[in-house]
This record gives C-alpha cells, structure tokens and sequence, in this order.
C-alpha cells in the first residue's frame, strides 16, 4: 500500500490526508494515516449526504463512520475516531506526532494545510509500514505579525491560558459573529484563511462546541 493510494480513495469522499504516525501506535498497527475534510468542497459534499438530512443528532459523526469505515474495509485497514469514547482515541497525541499539527501561541492546535480550521474526522490503522513524506514546517514559525494572539474580542484566547467563562458569555452576546462565522481567532490565522472552510461548516462547529 502506498499514501497515494490511500489518497485517491480518500478525495472521493472529499477527505484529505492530514498527516501519518508510524510510532507508539495500537498492538499491531505500523501505520496511522490522519484524514480531515477536504477543502474547498467538502461541506457541499457532506450536507448532500442522508446522515445530514435525516435530523437525527450528530449527523457529521455518523457520516465519519459510515464513510472511513467503508474506507477501511476497501483498503484493509482499521478506523478510529476522535469521539465515541469514553474510553477516546489519543487524537491530539497522534496530531502532534505527525509532524503536521504544532500547539500554536493560543493553545489550539494549527495544522500546516487546515490553519487553526484543523478536524480530524478520523484515521486509518494499517498492520503494513507505509512510507510517509517528511512534514513540512510549523507555519508559526514564519508567522511574523501572529494575528491569533489578539483577534478575541475578550481575551478568552490569547497568550494567556484559555478562560472557557469568558469564551462561553461571548458566545451568549446576540452580538457576537463567532457564532455564525466561526471563532474569530481560528479565522484570524493566515493558513486557516486559505483553507477554503465555508462559514456555515464553522456555524455548525460552534453550535456543537456552545
């Protein structure tokens, strides 16, 4: 098996590598391959599935499932998830030991494709090793005006540990646009901008986060 393979049939459901883990994996796995919405598109993709429009609770969960599920079978793999649990996937830990996704200054984790927009909607557990590209670098790094620090409007992500009591009355003001737009500061970072989210998918995201 090789990553481009895996790619191929991941693009048809408009889901995209986010990254590999071939270390401190599950007993008998020697590969993990990250997958994340596919942009731009992958919102119209979803929203025309029947997980969406059945009005049933977590129809983005439910898609996940149906759809790396039906990859790992096609492709003779195992599929985690992020949620489901308790007891969870070590999501973040898998994230970060890619190589891809790096604790940027406000805390969150932001991802070399996908900004601060970055979701795992699940992963891939192969048995065989599967060469992985070298990661590129933490975007960060070369962020040199960092617009994250100071895009929240009170403070609640910043330099300063995250206040969940102030994130949570922001989102109660009928003023606020993180709500409908998505967090003001995932949107504020440069990578995340040109990620190509669509505002209703970040709408979607903040009613499941309030």
């Amino acid at each position: 098996m090789m990553l481009q393979d895996i790619e191929k049939h991941a693009e048809k459901q408009h889901l995209a590598i986010f990254g590999g883990v071939s270390h401190d994996l599950p007993d008998g796995f020697k590969t993990l391959v990250l997958l994340g919405p596919l942009e731009p598109g992958f919102w119209g993709h979803f929203t025309g599935s029947p997980e969406y429009g059945d009005g049933r609770a977590d129809p983005l969960d439910r898609w996940s499932e149906r759809i790396i599920g039906e990859l790992a079978n096609t492709l003779n793999a195992k599929a985690f998830f992020p949620f489901g649990g308790p007891p969870f996937q070590p999501f973040l830990q898998w994230a970060r030991a890619s190589g891809r996704a790096h604790v940027s200054p406000v805390g969150p984790l932001v991802h070399d494709v996908a900004g601060l927009m970055v979701s795992y909607r699940g992963a891939l557990g192969f048995a065989e090793a599967i060469e992985l590209p070298d990661p590129p670098p933490n975007p960060c790094d070369t962020c040199e005006n960092q617009p994250c620090l100071s895009a929240c409007p009170v403070g609640a992500l910043g330099p300063a540990p995250y206040d969940a009591a102030a994130c949570r009355a922001h989102l109660e003001d009928p003023e606020n646009i993180c709500m409908s737009k998505g967090c003001l500061v995932r949107r504020a970072c440069p990578v995340s901008q040109s990620h190509g989210r669509r505002e209703e998918q970040s709408a979607f995201h903040m009613r499941a986060f309030k």
